[in-house]
């Protein structure tokens, strides 16, 4: 069978497959990934290590801290909570890098965690971004983290996979920044929801890793659960660069490694190790794999772009929002997709000799400590100091709504940033638009939303276009059902079409921070928001039938749990948020996905009530794969063992209790 390049990434990552057993794209698998990295969030994984029983670590040199996202707090708080991390870290010898270093992402590319051709994981959505160096990056919850601190193991659902191939050559002045927020606004109807991308084609050879990792980092914004470009001779020429940095300075965390730190991560040997494997053909897709979507971007049509307002689906133009003089407050170069060296020196020649517009304030950040060295360096940094940029340490802040300059009432900014919802910098009644570093310093600079000279020449049709190629999950035979866990379950369909259902409507936000809230009281108020009939339809063992991204929204996974505490058997649905995906099953709840179904019962019984007793009795069939419906039947994709245990043990956490009874 062919395989994508994420197939062969997770194929080389999973644990306990079967002989000759190939991974594909829906397939349930136990993963044992190279590095898994938490920020500041340690603190709330810590507890959860601690409540499964584990009083040691499974493989101290997995693990990765990096704090980064509070660092301008010195309130004595944060620093005890920060402290304790530090603790933690020293006493299990776990690799640890102080406030100060840097935004974690960035200090897992620059230490060699985030390795071409390995799988890393991190509790923090923008782990894409590690796949601008072709390493497998997608982001987990904290019980997986929490996991594989104990175990070395979580389980992951291999997503279908999108290939997005670039054309041509940009043009001077177009930055990998315009070519997502491009792609954001060309395909903003959740094209590539859920999907694992492969960014391919001639055009990613002229692209530097800097332009790579900002691309992959906003796949995130995209929809998608990883960014990966192929590993090639920029990738090399990088790491080359790299291991002569690293020979010269050293590694930059305080925690001795046993494993010779950085510089064996980095080395001569394991550079030339991977050379031959490009050579080799094992770091690239199989030819005749399969894509469910294929998408065509020719970067020479890619013109700056800003994106917004409060959202990355409306992009516009930058030569055409440039005519609508939208006066602004704030500016912001900083965060983990564009504060490395090349996006700061870019707003570098923007800057030079110019000053920013009176009444602006503009915000500048490196990504690292290492990155912030580097422009001082080059003079990059003061270039910035002295158009009357104000500094921020070296990591998060006004991104995430944290620390100096967040966004007050009735303030315009714009930003270089990944997200521009509203009131995530700040105030609610705030507006943030997004762009490329150059555009955010010459908006600095006029005192509105503007662009750099000769850019308004680049305002021709980008040609881009997308073929989809619906996964039929075909047949590979029955597979392997596990002592305990059901061949078949039967229950009627109850059906609530809404798509984009969030979890509010499920589990109201006013009741998520109520600790004691019993199993009953979540089962009591469950689908409030979103139907008040929906307690008396339901009935325990139903199977609900949803509609697309069902679980959208915040990550609380009480709008798993009370669903299952209200007695429903399973949901199945046209397209789950993956966090929501992994709320359930971490909680032991299955989901099944069937497009197929979903479309048929909003056909047949329309969208006029919120949840319908179809009077359908369904089927699934696990072994086989298949869901009867009535008279109808769907292939639907293999519950693997992965998920099978982890129904059968009742979710992650005594998963992980009964993997530390083998050790």
């Amino acid at each position: 069978m062919a395989q994508t390049l994420t197939e062969k990434i997770a194929q080389r990552f999973a644990a306990g497959l079967h002989e000759k057993q190939l991974v594909r794209c829906g397939d349930y698998i136990s993963i044992r990934p190279a590095y898994v990295m938490t920020h500041d969030n340690t603190s709330a994984v810590m507890p959860k290590f601690k409540s499964i029983g584990a009083v040691k670590v499974a493989n101290r040199r997995q693990i990765v801290f990096t704090l980064d996202h509070n660092i301008q707090d010195k309130s004595k708080k944060t620093l005890e909570k920060y402290g304790k991390i530090e603790s933690f870290a020293r006493e299990m010898g776990i690799d640890f890098y102080p406030a100060g270093r840097g935004i974690g992402h960035q200090i897992m590319c620059e230490e060699g965690y985030a390795w071409p051709g390995t799988m890393v994981v991190a509790s923090d959505s923008h782990s894409n971004l590690y796949g601008g160096l072709g390493c497998l990056g997608t982001p987990i919850v904290r019980t997986d983290a929490a996991a594989i601190w104990a175990t070395g193991r979580t389980w992951w659902h291999i997503p279908n996979v999108a290939k997005v191939e670039l054309k041509g050559k940009l043009r001077p002045g177009v930055s990998g920044k315009d070519i997502i927020i491009t792609l954001c606004g060309c395909f903003n109807n959740d094209e590539v929801l859920n999907h694992a991308i492969e960014f391919t084609g001639e055009g990613v050879s002229s692209l530097s890793i800097d332009q790579r990792l900002t691309i992959a980092n906003m796949t995130t914004e995209w929809g998608s659960l990883t960014g990966l470009f192929p590993v090639d001779t920029v990738t090399i020429d990088w790491l080359k660069n790299r291991a002569v940095k690293i020979k010269r300075h050293g590694p930059q965390n305080f925690t001795s490694n046993v494993d010779g730190g950085a510089q064996s991560r980095i080395s001569e040997k394991r550079i030339l190790e991977l050379e031959r494997s490009i050579q080799r053909g094992e770091l690239r897709p199989d030819k005749g794999s399969k894509y469910t979507i294929e998408i065509e971007l020719d970067l020479e049509t890619v013109s700056p772009h800003v994106a917004g307002p409060d959202n990355l689906k409306t992009a516009t133009l930058a030569s055409e929002i440039k005519k609508k003089n939208i006066k602004i407050d704030k500016a912001y170069i900083v965060s983990c997709v564009n504060s490395r060296v090349e996006d700061l020196a870019e707003a570098a020649r923007v800057l030079d000799g110019k000053k920013i517009h009176e009444g602006v304030e503009l915000y500048v950040a490196a990504a690292s400590s290492e990155v912030q060295a580097d422009t001082e360096n080059r003079g990059v940094w003061q270039v910035l100091l002295e158009s009357g940029a104000t500094p921020l340490p070296p990591g998060c802040g006004p991104c995430i709504g944290l620390g100096k300059g967040l966004l007050e009432d009735g303030e315009v900014c714009i930003s270089s940033t990944n997200r521009n919802f509203r009131g995530r910098m700040g105030s609610k009644n705030a507006i943030a638009y997004l762009a490329s570093p150059a555009v955010v310093a010459q908006s600095a600079i006029s005192g509105k939303i503007d662009i750099p000279e000769g850019i308004e020449k680049y305002c021709g049709e980008t040609k881009a276009k997308i073929k989809y190629h619906p996964n039929s999950y075909e047949s590979i035979g029955s597979i392997k059902i596990i002592k305990g866990f059901p061949e078949t379950l039967e229950g009627e369909l109850v059906f609530c079409h809404q798509d984009n259902l969030n979890t509010d409507s499920i589990y109201p936000g006013k009741y998520t921070y109520i600790d004691d809230f019993t199993p009953e009281q979540q089962a009591g108020v469950v689908m409030e928001n979103y139907d008040p009939e929906f307690g008396k339809i339901i009935k325990n063992h139903d199977f609900l039938v949803g509609g697309f991204n069902f679980g959208s929204g915040s990550s609380r996974e009480q709008a798993a749990t009370s669903l299952k505490y209200r007695g429903i058997r399973l949901i199945i649905a046209g397209s789950f948020s993956e966090t929501y995906k992994r709320n359930a099953l971490n909680n032991g709840f299955l989901l099944i996905e069937s497009p197929e179904l979903s479309r048929n019962l909003k056909e047949r019984f329309g969208t006029e009530k919120l949840t319908i007793r179809t009077g359908i009795l369904a089927k699934l069939d696990f072994r086989n794969s298949i869901l009867r419906a009535g008279d109808k039947q769907y292939k639907i994709s293999p519950v693997g063992e992965a998920a099978q245990e982890l129904v059968l043990l009742g979710g992650l956490e005594n998963w992980v209790k009964e993997d530390m009874k083998n050790v």
